[in-house]
């Protein structure tokens, strides 16, 4: 008797132990080197409070391609890449629906959009083939574990939380400028989010945006005036200040907010009205808080990663993890909570401004491609309609048509390789066969094959060579297996974290695997990272 109530002790210290709020923060299009650059100015509450408190992994990195928004927040908060989980892109070819399809929309079932009338809202993780370490939580918790996503962009809210979550929220701008979900979730919005969207809350973020410090002490960005910004609608230069308010109606309302560091301000307002309103972290069953900062993509892809811009978006975010910090350490308690950081990818530097310093860059223009990919297959077969459609650097060819006339799909994607190496800019070509084969041994060839899903993907991959990409010339992207892509921040605080640092090689499909055993939950249905033992106490 003495021993089983030493054990059931045990296990209820054991369970008091755990944190009662996970906090997953991913920040949209982070590069690992923003925490270097602009270190000197953050502060002791904010990012340095990872650095000085928590863990960092230095060396972490995203074992895929494509490195975009969806599939990275799938892999996250999955613990595999998109040959399980299915995300595979932002928006890819249904060769099966014979149509484009976007990664987080269920216009196949009826779901009833809340917050908005608009029915381009309608969304739902019904394309996300796996579950979530939030969805072992709630399993585990025989769903008394709660889960709130939250994110400017609906995937960056939806992905995380996973099937089974109470709520995701997302902001619809243009005109309404309202936090919005679906019937997916729950029957109605909150009356709690409903009130948000009635505070003026997003209206008070609608004015000018100039940098925090003077603008010459910028230092660890180019120049304020430069060629590579693409900038608002409405104001000639991309200079500081911006008139946010004054500008909003030539870029499309309340949207103009994303494209601001404000966007993120918006982002932790609602995140801790969450926290209290849900009450989040306050009993004995582990909640889990999903927040995507998104605001830092759009920036990114509309001025640069080496913009003045950049850097003060991300002093700003800097003080909104100080806000979130305060929120969670006055609500929650500091030590009942484990929060970590990363990113859902990087980004490259503008190819134009790397040219004009000398550095190999350039550009592909993927239609043309496509054009050239139509006119081979055309030549050498005599049969128009073989290629389907050229989409996410992969050739989606028309296997009825191919069946019909009796070609061989080996000999037709093995031609077709040849041909595609033979284009200025290509580093890699794959075809089906090769990438669904086991023996992958190069390391580009094995990030191909973990963002290669055999139903969904196409039937010829291209990678194209360092710092080329398929984008306008000005403002920056994403999407390759390039290092700018990969090597994103990895930060650990809290409940059951060491404080420490480590230069081995980690991957994003480690986190849900080390997260699910600090809490003692299963594994994720397909998760395949492993955990990262140092980080944990």
């Amino acid at each position: 008797m003495r021993l089983f109530l030493l054990s059931c002790l045990v296990a209820g210290s054991l369970w008091a132990q755990k944190p009662k709020l996970v906090v997953g923060i991913v920040v949209d299009q982070m590069r690992f080197d923003y925490l270097t650059r602009f270190e000197n100015r953050y502060s002791k509450t904010g990012f340095k409070r990872f650095l000085n408190e928590g863990f960092e992994c230095k060396n972490h990195h995203f074992n895929y391609m494509p490195t975009y928004t969806g599939p990275g927040h799938a892999s996250i908060f999955t613990g595999t890449t998109p040959n399980n989980h299915g995300i595979i892109a932002n928006h890819w070819y249904d060769k099966f629906e014979d149509k484009e399809v976007y990664c987080a929309e269920d216009t196949n079932v009826l779901i009833n959009v809340l917050g908005t009338n608009s029915e381009r809202e309608r969304m739902s993780p019904v394309r996300l083939l796996s579950t979530t370490f939030a969805d072992e939580n709630r399993l585990h918790t025989q769903f008394r574990g709660k889960t709130i996503g939250v994110s400017i962009k609906d995937r960056g809210a939806i992905l995380p939380a996973g099937h089974s979550a109470n709520g995701a929220y997302w902001f619809r701008g243009k005109n309404e400028g309202k936090w919005v979900s679906t019937t997916y979730y729950n029957a109605e919005l909150p009356k709690w989010v409903v009130d948000f969207n009635k505070s003026g809350a997003v209206e008070k973020q609608l004015k000018v945006w100039e940098p925090l410090y003077p603008i010459a002490s910028y230092t660890a960005s180019g120049n304020d005036d430069t060629d590579y910004e693409n900038g608002y609608k409405g104001k000639k230069k991309t200079t500081f200040p911006y008139d946010l308010k004054k500008l909003a109606e030539k870029n499309e309302g309340f949207d103009i907010l994303k494209v601001s560091p404000f966007g993120n301000t918006l982002v932790t307002d609602f995140a801790l009205k969450a926290i209290e309103n849900e009450a989040l972290g306050s009993d004995s069953y582990t909640d889990v808080l999903t927040v995507s900062y998104s605001s830092t993509d759009y920036i990114g892809h509309n001025f640069g990663v080496n913009s003045v811009e950049i850097e003060d978006t991300y002093l700003r975010l800097d003080l909104e993890l100080s806000r979130l910090f305060k929120g969670l350490d006055d609500r929650v308690g500091k030590g009942n909570y484990t929060i970590f950081l990363t990113a859902d990818h990087g980004a490259v530097h503008v190819p134009a401004y790397l040219k004009e310093n000398k550095i190999a860059a350039g550009y592909f223009d993927a239609r043309l491609l496509g054009e050239k990919v139509a006119g081979f297959l055309k030549s050498n077969y005599k049969i128009e309609g073989l290629m389907k459609k050229v989409m996410n650097q992969q050739i989606f060819l028309n296997y009825e048509l191919i069946e019909a006339q009796k070609i061989s799909l080996e000999e037709i994607t093995t031609k077709l390789a040849h041909f595609i190496r033979q284009q200025k800019h290509m580093q890699y070509v794959f075809t089906r066969s090769q990438l669904e084969s086991e023996s992958m041994t190069s390391y580009v060839g094995k990030l191909i094959q973990n963002g290669f899903h055999q139903r969904l993907s196409g039937d010829v991959v291209y990678v194209l060579a360092p710092s080329v990409i398929t984008y306008s010339l000005k403002g920056s992207t994403h999407g390759s297996p390039q290092s700018y892509d990969t090597h994103v921040p990895l930060l650990f605080y809290g409940n059951g974290i060491k404080k420490g640092k480590t230069y081995k090689k980690t991957f994003v499909t480690d986190i849900t695997p080390t997260i699910s055993s600090l809490l003692g939950i299963a594994m994720p249905n397909a998760a395949t990272g492993k955990v990262l033992d140092f980080v944990l106490e």
